[in-house]
């Protein structure tokens, strides 16, 4: 196996490196303190799995009942040009959590390879500057036993799911806390090894024991020195992919009273009610936060790590999940990596604040890393947008983002600006036509004006060579099988 790490990607790409990546300096805005220091601001970072840019009432959603995160964005900012690190879940951690896009990251696809030790994550910045960390949900980066594992990532403390594949299962049999199995009350009789499958005694639902563990974690903040980073990660609204599609199986949720009186299939219902029940839970992290008195000094995000799926008998078009957007989970159309990103840290971000600044996953560590004064941060592909969040200073803006997925024959993606290029099937055409789309124009990519623009396209092609850096692990050209659930 080769590791991809920073040291690679700088030997492989010295040049095109020196040129484009951004590192990130200690900009911070607050005063530079002991490590212990509760000034530092708390963070919290919550991500949803499979939501839609559409799903929510501040993203336009007109069905899916969302109160909370649409008072948070009210409070805060709410980003419309966000992106999340690929169009499936593990490619698009390894980006959010090691600050690189999928053409230098190590993870490309959701084939179960761990992170290295060679690999520096958010949360080890973090809890170099005296951070408290913990993750609480899926994972995805590391299956027990390897070096993957989150507590040899920077984690002081973590409960939940490591396997992707283990995620699918709201009902499973076990988690994990720490690197220890913590066995549940539910019963699934052919669980896979990793544990997937479907439970016939169903008494205790995965995403209620994840709320109840956050909540009791920050609670437990009060006393202790230094501030936290609690790294959320809700299985909410992901399809458990075992359990078919029939009669809403695969969208397994305890209670879907609240829209019982909808004309709906039962599967719409239950996917509208995983969504609502997350918003709930957000809600309470909220009042609790307000309760302990840690609400204005605690920055809260809010995201999904990649677009709707089409699982479990969820028909993404039913409730708008996508918005405008073309496209849903494993394209790199708009509609699979644009994702509503919300920010809400009261007295620095100003409240109703709406920006259409083109950021993506690989720029939250530097982000963060501004927020929380890290002074040595990696190199990343990421540029802060913390002036975009308080309105102080001036906003670097990306000359370019790029994507690209290994899985459905290899697919490329780049957005410069405006303009969006695409790239299918290189598995079978390596030398396969870019499509191109103005955004501006249309934001549903339905008119390729690559024949007309030869240039930008010339532009977008080389940005393609030049942003890629083999993966033997994950071959753009060679793809064998297909990882993407």
């Amino acid at each position: 196996m080769e590791n991809y790490n920073i040291k690679n990607i700088f030997r492989i790409h010295a040049n095109f490196f020196a040129a484009s990546l951004i590192v990130t300096s200690c900009s911070c805005q607050v005063q530079e303190n002991k490590l212990n220091d509760k000034n530092k601001p708390n963070i919290i970072f919550i991500l949803s799995d499979d939501l839609g840019y559409g799903d929510l009432g501040c993203y336009g959603q007109k069905e899916i009942m969302t109160p909370n995160i649409d008072q948070m964005a009210r409070e805060g900012i709410r980003l419309t040009s966000h992106y999340a690190g690929s169009t499936v879940c593990a490619p698009s951690r390894c980006a959010l959590m090691t600050g690189l896009h999928t053409g230098h990251c190590f993870i490309r696809d959701n084939a179960r390879i761990p992170l290295t030790p060679e690999h520096t994550t958010m949360a080890e910045l973090l809890k170099e500057v005296g951070y408290n960390t913990a993750l609480i949900g899926k994972w995805g980066l590391g299956n027990p036993g390897s070096t993957g594992v989150p507590t040899k990532q920077g984690f002081d403390y973590f409960f939940g799911y490591m396997d992707q594949g283990h995620a699918h299962n709201y009902y499973t049999s076990f988690l994990w806390r720490n690197e220890e199995k913590v066995e549940l009350s539910n019963i699934v009789p052919e669980e896979s090894e990793v544990g997937s499958g479907v439970a016939s005694e169903k008494n205790e639902y995965t995403h209620d024991l994840f709320t109840e563990e956050a909540l009791i974690f920050i609670e437990n903040q009060k006393e202790k020195p230094g501030p936290f980073f609690l790294y959320l990660a809700y299985t909410i609204p992901h399809a458990n992919n075992e359990a078919g599609r029939k009669d809403g199986d695969g969208m397994e949720v305890p209670d879907h009273s609240d829209y019982n009186e909808k004309d709906w299939p039962v599967t719409q219902k239950k996917h509208a009610a995983m969504i609502s029940r997350m918003d709930r839970d957000i809600g309470r992290i909220f009042s609790k936060l307000k309760d302990l008195g840690m609400d204005e000094n605690t920055i809260v995000f809010f995201t999904s790590d990649n677009g709707p799926h089409a699982e479990g008998g969820v028909n993404p078009e039913f409730n708008n999940s996508n918005g405008i957007y073309r496209g849903y989970k494993r394209d790199l159309y708009e509609g699979g990596i644009r994702v509503p990103m919300i920010v809400k840290w009261p007295d620095k971000i100003k409240a109703g604040e709406v920006s259409d600044h083109i950021s993506a996953f690989w720029d939250i560590m530097p982000t963060i890393s501004n927020i929380a004064c890290v002074k040595n941060a990696p190199v990343s592909d990421g540029i802060s947008f913390l002036p975009v969040l308080t309105g102080k200073g001036k906003q670097k803006i990306h000359k370019y983002l790029y994507w690209e997925f290994a899985s459905q024959n290899g697919k490329q993606a780049v957005r410069m600006q405006d303009w969006k290029g695409i790239r299918l099937n290189l598995q079978n055409n390596p030398d396969s036509p870019v499509e191109l789309y103005n955004l501006k124009n249309d934001p549903a990519e339905k008119i390729n004006v690559a024949d007309s623009n030869p240039g930008i396209v010339k532009k977008i092609r080389k940005i393609m060579e030049e942003a890629h850096s083999e993966s033997s692990e994950f071959p753009l050209i060679n793809t064998e099988g297909d990882n993407s659930k």
